[in-house]
């Protein structure tokens, strides 16, 4: 075979754009099959992404997600300024192998198959990089937890065990621990301008199981939503276990371009949207789309979800309103969340539904569990009480202001034509735009390699963009880790650069 032309097994490969399962699902179903079909023999080596695309009249985005998932899967190989290539060792094969001895020998049978609901699931990303004890920089959406009060949340922990175990120890409230939903109603709407009582606030163990409890409450399989573009792979997630076609809707400057989304699908049911703090790019949504935003919901009669997953740490000036406090006939779902805040393994975000929902999303969360364990959330809980929450945020922002300040100052000196980072008044991480001729996948291996995380904007992404970049966490490494950080980034892409 030429280098760089497909097999013929390649080309073959139905896609339906009609169908309900996404471009880069069939991609990855058609190249799985050839694999274990023995069309592509092991060592193959396949086409590169966009040659591929080009030949099967796809994006690129759509050849790289099915390849991404493939090689997580073990199905391919990827070998730094070689290419892609089928693995030697199948993830069936072993399996089989391993049954077998099990069982003295013989053929394993065959294991029923899952839903279609459940394929999609267990084949749409999750996340762009998964979580480990000890976060490399310079991983997204990680905060500092050398500096956590972990001193204060023990003692609090402590107390609540010895003078009201008995209290804790039941189911609780379905809705989640009551002065905790207090509390964070006062807060937020305080700080962030929510209107809300305290019996709108519905605890859960996470924002994403927030973001999959209102997509399966208010859309039917099949029933289109916005999805900012780039955007959450965990929310883009969440929509597709929940059956909705996604319709991508571009971001600028101003945040979410609302006029797109009505020009691609104006009868859209849904729109997930990260309006004060947009997830990748960091940037604002201006007032004037936000009334656009809810005007058109207004009209279409949808419903928004509001991921609000990190405005706390805002630098400059106050933090930005929320969508939901102009909000005035009920159709926004405000989520917020404390893994940013506070530490990951809380497991602790919070939803606020309209009156017209509260009683569903109670409902919802039960079947899916009921909220969180009692315990942490009354710590969390006297934690706001007794003024420690807010003296954390306080030394957060003046700490993550000057991570970021590091970051950017070190990647001046180091990064000059071939990374620049734009400086964001908010947040835990921040967009690096990568010189012309860079491509972020290649980018993101290179620093992968040299002991990096720099995930790619593609990565991000459901259309192909012409713009390539590098999402930079800052909050979770000092300044000196930072430093060290950029230095072995750059070395990274130097390298790569000059080889490819």
């Amino acid at each position: 075979m030429a280098k760089g032309t497909p097999p013929v097994s390649l080309l073959a490969i139905p896609l339906n754009s009609s169908s309900p399962a996404p471009l880069f699902r069939q991609l990855y179903d058609g190249l799985r099959g050839s694999i274990l079909a023995g069309s592509l023999k092991p060592g193959a080596r396949l086409p590169a992404s966009r040659t591929l695309a080009d030949d099967l009249g796809v994006s690129r985005n759509t050849v790289t997600s099915a390849y991404d998932q493939l090689l997580a899967e073990g199905y391919l190989e990827g070998k730094i300024g070689s290419g892609t290539y089928v693995t030697r060792t199948l993830p069936e094969d072993a399996l089989l192998v391993r049954r077998g001895k099990a069982r003295g020998g013989g053929t394993a049978s065959r294991p029923g198959r899952t839903s279609r609901r459940g394929e999609l699931l267990a084949t749409t990303p999750a996340w762009v990089v998964r979580g480990s004890a000890e976060p490399r920089p310079f991983r997204p959406g990680v905060p500092a937890m050398d500096t956590l009060p972990l001193d204060t949340w023990a003692t609090l922990a402590a107390r609540h065990w010895r003078r009201s175990a008995g209290d804790l120890l039941g189911y609780g409230d379905p809705a989640g621990y009551r002065p905790l939903r207090e509390a964070i109603a006062a807060h937020v709407g305080t700080a962030r301008g929510v209107v809300c009582e305290a019996g709108q606030v519905v605890i859960v163990a996470g924002t994403q199981q927030a973001i999959d409890l209102a997509t399966r409450l208010l859309l039917d399989p099949g029933d289109p939503a916005w999805m900012e573009d780039p955007g959450f792979v965990g929310a883009r997630g969440a929509l597709i276990g929940a059956g909705a076609r996604l319709v991508p809707v571009p971001v600028d400057r101003d945040g979410l371009v609302v006029s797109a989304g009505v020009s691609r699908c104006p009868e859209a049911r849904l729109a997930y949207v990260t309006p004060s703090h947009q997830y990748p790019l960091g940037v604002a949504m201006n007032l004037a789309r936000r009334l656009e935003l809810l005007g058109w919901a207004s009209q279409a009669d949808a419903w928004i979800l509001e991921d609000d997953y990190d405005s706390e740490f805002r630098y400059t000036g106050r933090p930005l309103a929320s969508l939901q406090g102009l909000d005035r006939q009920g159709r926004v779902v405000y989520m917020g969340t404390f893994s940013k805040v506070l530490f990951p393994a809380l497991r602790l975000s919070y939803l606020v539904a309209p009156p017209s929902l509260v009683d569903a999303f109670v409902s919802a969360l039960a079947l899916a569990g009921g909220p969180p364990p009692t315990h942490p959330q009354a710590v969390l809980a006297d934690f706001f009480t007794e003024g420690h929450f807010l003296r954390h945020i306080r030394r957060m922002r003046a700490l993550y202001a000057e991570r970021q300040e590091a970051l950017v100052c070190a990647a001046k000196a180091e990064l000059g034509g071939l990374l620049d980072i734009v400086p964001s008044e908010t947040g835990l991480q921040v967009m690096g735009w990568l010189s012309a001729g860079i491509d972020d996948r290649a980018a993101s291996q290179w620093a992968d390699t040299a002991g990096v995380v720099a995930p790619p904007l593609s990565s991000y992404l459901l259309e192909p963009t012409s713009r390539q970049g590098l999402l930079l966490g800052y909050a979770a490494h000092s300044v000196s880790q930072i430093r060290q950080g950029v230095r072995k980034l750059a070395g990274a892409l130097h390298k790569g650069t000059s080889s490819s």
